[in-house]
């Protein structure tokens, strides 16, 4: 439908995007800071003290993903309550997406702080002793502060969900400050290390917990609140509508990241030039993908509030806008990035040809971000927003072990067997082998979109 003909009943004006979008882009980008806070400030002892951070650096998504997932699907059973004028239901779900996060962070602490070592010998026992030594280390930190990330990542999903995302930005802020300020005072001033890296994650995580759970009980500025904040309850009802979402979702992010640890873990025998490029690819990549990630977390409040209002001719219409907004921020960021490859890597204390290997791969990145990463990431969030989150998880599952992981070991393998000790354009094929998951990705939700079928999904 014309944008012309639905103008008069929009839900959503453009003004009301733009407010919801440029502090999420603005977020995005401060959150990507603090892993590459770390990896440059930790570059500043040496590649051991990178190629520690990095690895941690991809247990802990794994962690992310996985609070993010339970907050994905808190914000879409809000964001279609407060679509459906319903602020007291939106208000339960919020709870009990606090009840779940935090029973989830206190879970991983008990699991991965007295078995730290064990579980990263078991992972990455193939690393150089330095570079294990500084991963245990920085791990140790970095784990006590998930429950506290778990509280700040649901927090800011159901700011997201009432439209109110620079509040959001302000607290993201504020713990970029303490993370950035602690790494200066307890890696240059103390001069402890990956160990001075992870207490600062850990106090900035602390602060931005605490503070978001002042603001969320506030019932006078927010329609979604925290009521008795230090009462437990549990709704059996509004868990399930959580875990309807929350469970796909949780299951998609972390089998992706578990597969992306796998490649990690393979990939631990190819030296530290290899890995500490890697790790430079990572965090510049991360940055890259800024733009589509803030208007996918956008489009679980827009494409979730059209749905919840019965409005699913606008549901169609925001999914495409947002993707074009996709595809514009990304294509303009990515395309600087491979111009300014070079200059970008130097920044990091690395080698020379740690240096030179990772500008070449990051401008194969970009190539396939500005063609492919926005149908392959941010398109499913429409689908998950409507409800249809076991599909997205299904696909993603097949695609990440059958391309990604395996398609990355074996083209990497055929490298290093026609090209012995040729780790650096082994490295190449790990990311050409996620360059094809990316594609067929994209294939499968770009069918699922134009049939429609997400549509008929029900959360509430």
């Amino acid at each position: 439908m014309p944008e012309e003909s639905l103008r008069p009943q929009l839900l959503f004006s453009r003004a009301y995007l733009a407010k919801l979008i440029l502090p999420l882009i603005a977020e995005q980008f401060l959150a990507m800071t603090i892993g590459a806070c770390d990896t440059l400030m930790v570059s500043s002892i040496g590649e051991a003290g990178v190629s520690g951070v990095s690895l941690i650096d991809q247990f802990s998504q794994l962690m992310i993903q996985l609070f993010a997932a339970f907050a994905t699907g808190g914000a879409v059973v809000s964001s279609q309550y407060l679509g459906h004028k319903d602020a007291r239901a939106a208000c339960v779900a919020a709870k009990q997406l606090l009840n779940l996060s935090l029973f989830a962070g206190m879970l991983i602490i008990a699991v991965c702080v007295p078995f730290r070592t064990q579980i990263l010998t078991w992972m990455y026992g193939k690393s150089e002793a330095d570079v294990l030594q500084n991963a245990i280390t920085y791990f140790f930190w970095v784990a006590i502060s998930f429950p506290f990330l778990a509280v700040y990542s649901s927090s800011a999903a159901l700011f997201r969900s009432m439209g109110n995302s620079k509040l959001s930005l302000k607290v993201s802020i504020l713990m970029n400050l303490t993370n950035i300020g602690g790494n200066a005072v307890l890696i240059y001033g103390a001069k402890i290390g990956v160990a001075g890296a992870g207490i600062a994650t850990l106090a900035s995580r602390v602060v931005a917990a605490v503070v978001m759970l002042v603001l969320l009980s506030d019932k006078k500025k927010n329609v979604i609140h925290f009521d008795n904040i230090f009462r437990f309850e549990w709704n059996g009802t509004m868990i399930k509508r959580i875990l309807r979402v929350g469970i796909p979702s949780g299951i998609e992010n972390s089998v992706f990241h578990i597969g992306k640890l796998t490649v990690q873990v393979f990939m631990s025998g190819f030296g530290t030039v290899a890995i500490a490029a890697n790790a430079i690819c990572n965090n510049i990549a991360s940055f890259a993908n800024i733009p589509g990630s803030a208007i996918g977390l956008a489009s679980v409040t827009v494409v979730g509030q059209c749905i919840g209002a019965g409005e699913k001719e606008q549901a169609v219409h925001y999914a495409k806008k947002l993707m074009r907004e996709t595809y514009i921020a990304m294509a303009t960021l990515s395309a600087l990035i491979l111009v300014f490859a070079p200059q970008l890597v130097s920044v990091f204390n690395i080698s020379d040809a740690a240096k030179q290997l990772a500008a070449g791969v990051i401008r194969t990145c970009m190539v396939g971000n500005i063609l492919i990463w926005p149908l392959a990431f941010t398109l499913p969030n429409s689908l998950r927003a409507a409800g249809d989150a076991k599909f997205t998880m299904l696909v993603s599952n097949i695609s990440m072990w059958l391309f990604r992981v395996l398609f990355s070991y074996l083209i990497a393998s055929w490298i290093l067997r026609r090209y012995p000790g040729n780790t650096s354009l082994a490295l190449y094929g790990v990311w050409f082998g996620m360059y094809i998951d990316w594609v067929f990705r994209s294939i499968c939700f770009v069918v699922r979109f134009k049939h429609g079928r997400w549509l008929e999904k029900r959360v509430i």
